[in-house]
């Protein structure tokens, strides 16, 4: 019966898709459509730390407000039990035969589910990925630019250690997108400064428990460690693998976890502890909602669209500590204004790489 009407509906999608091409070749005119009566899903696919909490928790905020007003007819969240693909595409199509008209995707691995969400493209479901993106190229991408964060907690400790240091580099979830291309940043830039040496890489998970074993584990066999580099909800398990050792605290790269900001300001109050903090808003699930929702509603919106990164520099950690709740993580969530204007931003960027191409 489900397939029945998933089936009934993509024909009725198909027909529809062919009849705007023909009103398109017209007129210049975009057709706009009322979203009111759309649904919208949020698949996850891993919610075991602060910072996926906080982005479901924005997703909420956001969406039950959208839902109130009309704006869409619902806006619901799944996560999966664990971080299998496997599991995930199995939930993507249930989401299809339940009639969503949008599925947005923090995704367990960037090609795994790329069968699912064509799937999902091919019933006529907008597919909207980000945090951990797909590589299908029918999904939209809302991305950070997971590279430059790499980049910049290098750039950082090249500053900071001019003469040379050794790092320690705690990684993420493996086969995640964030992770691979965060580390991806730090390879990079560690070529331009071969004063800085990488003795050892671990994985965190990003998560404090997760890191904290396994910083502890490999610390024996280390040399000195100057600084360490994270991938965001890793420091503060870091930080007390290094306290509960007999070796002097690295300058550790900090994210935007409350304890990790609380250790910080209590550091810096101590004795003058400096870093800087980089990292990925939760809020940018709220990006991915409105992007769903702007494309159900006929607006053009680039296939990739990049969110700035949240950075909180020394100046501005007490203010912004004083905002995040315990066992949170500082956040911003963004409004429909707030996506309408990137989206202009990237239309307008898209616009000018290609009159300076064709130049």
């Amino acid at each position: 019966m489900a397939l029945t009407r998933a089936l009934s509906r993509t024909l009725h999608i198909t027909a529809l898709g062919i009849a705007t091409l023909v009103i398109a070749t017209v007129s210049a005119v975009p057709a706009y459509s009322d979203t009111s009566d759309k649904r919208i899903a949020l698949s996850n696919n891993y919610a075991g730390n602060a910072w996926r909490q906080e982005m479901l928790s924005a997703w909420r905020t956001q969406t039950s407000r959208a839902v109130k007003i009309g704006t869409v007819a619902a806006a619901d969240a799944f996560t999966i039990g664990e971080n299998r693909p496997t599991d995930q595409a199995a939930q993507i199509q249930n989401l299809i035969l339940q009639g969503y008209d949008a599925i947005v995707i923090d995704a367990a691995s960037t090609t795994a589910l790329n069968g699912a969400v064509q799937e999902a493209c091919d019933a006529g479901v907008v597919v909207v990925s980000f945090d951990g993106i797909v590589t299908a190229p029918c999904a939209w991408k809302v991305v950070n630019d997971f590279r430059q964060w790499g980049r910049e907690e290098v750039e950082y400790m090249a500053k900071r250690f001019p003469e040379g240091a050794n790092l320690l580099e705690v990684r993420g979830l493996p086969g995640t997108f964030v992770d691979d291309d965060l580390h991806q940043g730090i390879v990079d830039e560690l070529k331009k400064h071969p004063q800085l040496h990488l003795v050892s890489s671990v994985e965190g998970d990003w998560a404090q428990d997760v890191t904290q074993q396994a910083v502890a584990g490999v610390l024996p066999s280390l040399p000195k460690i100057d600084g360490v580099l994270n991938q965001g909800g890793e420091a503060y398990g870091a930080a007390q693998a290094f306290r509960a050792s007999d070796r002097k605290m690295p300058v550790i790269i900090l994210s935007n976890a409350q304890d990790e900001l609380a250790w910080w300001a209590q550091q810096d109050r101590d004795n003058g502890y400096q870093s800087i903090s980089i990292s990925n808003a939760p809020g940018i699930a709220t990006v991915a909602f409105w992007v769903a929702q702007q494309i159900l509603d006929g607006k053009e919106v680039p296939k990739r669209l990049t969110v700035p990164l949240l950075h909180i520099r020394q100046q501005d950690l007490d203010s912004v500590l004083a905002k995040t709740p315990k066992g949170s993580v500082a956040d911003q969530i963004f409004s429909q204004a707030d996506v309408e204007k990137l989206i202009a931003a990237a239309r307008d960027k898209a616009v000018q790489r290609s009159q300076e191409a064709s130049q």
